[in-house]
């Protein structure tokens, strides 16, 4: 019990949340290439999202239904009120880069089932922080990450062959799209702002 008490609370949340977790289709991919469930990577976002990390704002800006609904999918039984929202207002003035990225993400689903939906929409609102995105998910490191996107977004992952970081990669993705092409170095390895898309993320 003694030890108990002495572990980080965001530990025992996710403890507590994986107690309710439900194994749905892709969370039940546990092989080297998928890297853990949605139910863990879910449950380690929402741990740490109660105690203010992260950039998601309150709901993780779903609507109130639409986030007990999620929490239904993913950790049934689970009572939506007993997790303490951080106080933080979705950014509405960004609306329209949301829908780009959201966009881009559907279009990669792995088996398009409602669980990648659910993290399609995540990770485009998650785009909107100022850090590293394994950061403004509230996840506790850059593989999570890379495991989420190889499990859910699998053909917009395996595009990403020179491990750039993921929200650099993303909206380049979105540039490649629309065709617009900014960069003027004649290859990434020569540009002088290659570590701030291939640097380390920590």
């Amino acid at each position: 019990m003694l030890e108990r008490l002495n572990m980080d609370p965001v530990r025992l949340e996710y403890e507590r949340l994986m107690s309710h977790a439900a194994g749905h289709a892709t969370g039940r991919q546990t092989s080297r290439h998928t890297g853990g469930s949605n139910d863990e990577t879910l449950a380690c976002m929402l741990a740490s999202w109660q105690e203010g990390a992260g950039a998601l704002p309150d709901y993780f800006g779903f609507s109130p239904d639409r986030f007990s609904a999620m929490l239904a999918r993913y950790f049934p039984g689970l009572d939506a009120g007993s997790l303490q929202q951080p106080g933080r207002i979705a950014d509405t003035l960004r609306a329209d880069e949301f829908e780009d990225v959201h966009r881009l993400l559907l279009g990669a689903r792995a088996h398009a089932c409602e669980s990648e939906l659910f993290m399609a929409e995540v990770v485009a609102r998650s785009c909107h922080g100022q850090d590293h995105l394994w950061q403004d998910m509230g996840l506790w490191s850059r593989d999570q990450l890379s495991a989420l996107m190889m499990r859910n977004f699998p053909a917009l992952a395996a595009r990403n062959v020179n491990n750039m970081k993921w929200k650099k990669f993303i909206y380049k993705q979105l540039c490649v799209t629309e065709g617009i092409y900014t960069c003027r170095a004649p290859s990434c390895e020569v540009c002088i702002d290659y570590h701030n898309c291939f640097g380390p993320e920590a």
